[in-house]
């Protein structure tokens, strides 16, 4: 009897020794780095609006209010930018993100092959969150991510690139006849193999 509540006290101390490393690794996250992140907006007038600093204890609140297009060539945006530190996606499969956003949230891949050193379409491949106003992580799968419906017919379709990605955009998902406002907050950002 002696030797079986040994094995139980060895088996539950165990258990609890993987359960409080567990819970300590989804607490732990990287901090943002603060050379890795930045925004940016349209010309034409709209805005992001943040507290002092991007990064501020811990996590990142912007605030983005977009102008509706200006004309067929002139559309508006806003983007929340992560510039990927290994300058790729090369050998992840996964994105884990940590995040409020109280409007729908799309993530952006910025492909070479589309910007302004490729075919200056600026069509990427993008997967969209749902919105939420209180933390969550989501992990979306690279395979999941297509081309917007917008992207022009002259746009030659490579396929995703994890190697010739450099940075990740975040912009809540607003359209572009209306515009409109949206706070997005985000804690940690993980690429995962």
């Amino acid at each position: 009897m002696h030797f079986f509540k040994i094995i139980l006290l060895v088996g539950l101390a165990h258990f609890l020794a993987i359960s409080i490393a567990s819970a300590n690794s989804e607490i732990t996250q990287a901090p943002l780095d603060k050379h890795q992140w930045s925004y940016d907006t349209d010309p034409y007038g709209s805005e992001a609006i943040i507290n002092e600093k991007l990064i501020r204890h811990g996590g990142i609140w912007i605030k983005f209010k977009r102008v509706p297009r200006v004309d067929a060539k002139r559309n508006s945006w806003v983007e929340l930018i992560h510039r990927l530190p290994a300058t790729s996606l090369a050998g992840s499969q996964k994105i884990r993100l940590t995040y409020q956003c109280d409007i729908a949230l799309i993530i952006k891949l910025s492909q070479l092959e589309y910007g302004k050193h490729g075919d200056q379409s600026y069509a990427h491949y993008q997967i969209e969150l749902p919105p939420t106003n209180q933390w969550s992580t989501k992990e979306v799968d690279l395979k999941d991510f297509s081309r917007p419906k917008w992207t022009p017919a002259s746009s030659t379709d490579y396929g995703l690139l994890p190697e010739h990605v450099d940075a990740i955009y975040l912009t809540p998902s607003m359209t572009d006849k209306d515009g409109g406002e949206a706070i997005l907050q985000v804690r940690a950002i993980e690429l995962i193999p």
